[in-house]
């Protein structure tokens, strides 16, 4: 199997497009081209992870946390990440990080500690803005219906839990064709008009290019008219945290010792409790104080997530109890999601996880 055909379904279920700013998610160390022998997954890529594949005989690290966040500027091994890449780029192994894209996906991390937790029907907490645009495009009145469908088909005009939305008005087109060209209808040399139909919808951006390929391949001018437009919407299917019910109402103290013993948290750090039920939960895995507000307006009874400083926990304001899980202890079933995922599209493919504990840090109980 050649990377490429990993790496490809990876960023069709986590677009690349969906990482933030500061993130480095995507293919790190290798060539697309690459034939893979195995796949490693981890959390962390680490030197350990790396001499677990080269015994393993892979040569892919598909980690959780990209190895570079920044530009390298020599390799010397003078620190753990250059002697990371250094020792994977000698032994042919290519490492590949799925990270805030895969946080940011309704079926991602954060889902995942939904359902190690028992949270019900479980909604982005923060949608994220920036990654939806419009499409507007004309068509004669009989081939709308097709060119509905084809957009449709290649991922447009979902809205929510609504598909196949679309806009649709109709008007007079009118065209003059010149010479050397081929219309679809009407004389070169005259004005034609034409009863077109303006359809309009909505698309995720990384699709775009699909998109506009499906809407060429159905219709019938020549030329097609279209615009794209960027959109301010939030896009409820992608985003940051995710908040949810329990089956019932818990004691907080009861919740919590349930929290550390799903998580196989050593510890949990939290803030007063409030001697409220609880049964609306936020969950952010790994850094996710930016969401406190987020959590607090949506009404939750807990939010937890890691990565807590002192002073932060004072901003809860007795609103709902901050729940600092640990940042390995909120994420570290992201690489069972990774299995599955990938099994899933791939099952005769060699695949496993880690043996290594990743996390660097320890606790003295």
């Amino acid at each position: 199997m050649k990377l490429r055909e990993i790496s490809s379904f990876l960023e069709e279920i986590a677009p690349l497009a969906y990482q933030e700013d500061y993130d480095n998610s995507g293919l790190i160390v290798g060539q697309a081209d690459m034939e893979i022998s195995g796949a490693l997954i981890s959390l962390d890529c680490t030197e350990a992870v790396v001499d677990e594949a080269i015994n393993l005989g892979f040569n892919l690290i598909i980690s959780h946390h990209p190895i570079v966040f920044k530009g390298l500027k020599k390799f010397n091994g003078s620190s753990y990440v250059e002697r990371v890449v250094m020792k994977a780029i000698k032994h042919d192994i290519a490492i590949y990080a799925i990270h805030t894209n895969l946080d940011h996906v309704m079926n991602g991390v954060n889902k995942k500690i939904c359902d190690k937790l028992g949270i019900q029907k479980p909604v982005i907490l923060s949608p994220k803005v920036g990654v939806l645009k419009q499409l507007v495009t004309f068509c004669p009145t009989e081939h709308a219906e097709n060119i509905r469908k084809a957009l449709f088909d290649a991922g447009a005009g979902s809205i929510g839990n609504y598909s196949e939305c679309s806009f649709n008005s109709e008007g007079m087109g009118t065209f003059k064709a010149g010479p050397g060209a081929n219309p679809f209808t009407g004389e070169i040399g005259k004005q034609h008009q034409e009863f077109e139909v303006r359809i309009e919808v909505i698309y995720p951006t990384n699709i775009e290019a699909k998109i506009i390929r499906s809407l060429h391949e159905a219709h019938p001018y020549e030329v097609v008219a279209y615009s794209t437009y960027p959109l301010s919407n939030a896009y409820q299917e992608v985003g940051a945290g995710m908040i949810g019910e329990l089956d019932r109402d818990w004691d907080e103290l009861e919740f919590l010792k349930f929290v550390k013993e799903k998580l196989g948290a050593k510890l949990i750090r939290h803030t007063n409790l409030r001697s409220k039920k609880i049964r609306k939960v936020a969950v952010c895995g790994g850094s996710g104080g930016f969401l406190l507000k987020n959590a607090i307006r949506a009404g939750a009874d807990i939010f937890i997530t890691a990565d807590y400083k002192y002073h932060e926990f004072f901003d809860a304001d007795e609103k709902l109890i901050i729940a600092d899980v640990g940042h390995f202890e909120s994420e570290q079933f992201t690489q069972e999601l990774l299995l599955e995922l990938i099994t899933e599209k791939f099952s005769n493919f060699a695949l496993r996880l880690t043996l290594q504990n990743t996390n660097p840090i320890n606790y003295l109980i």
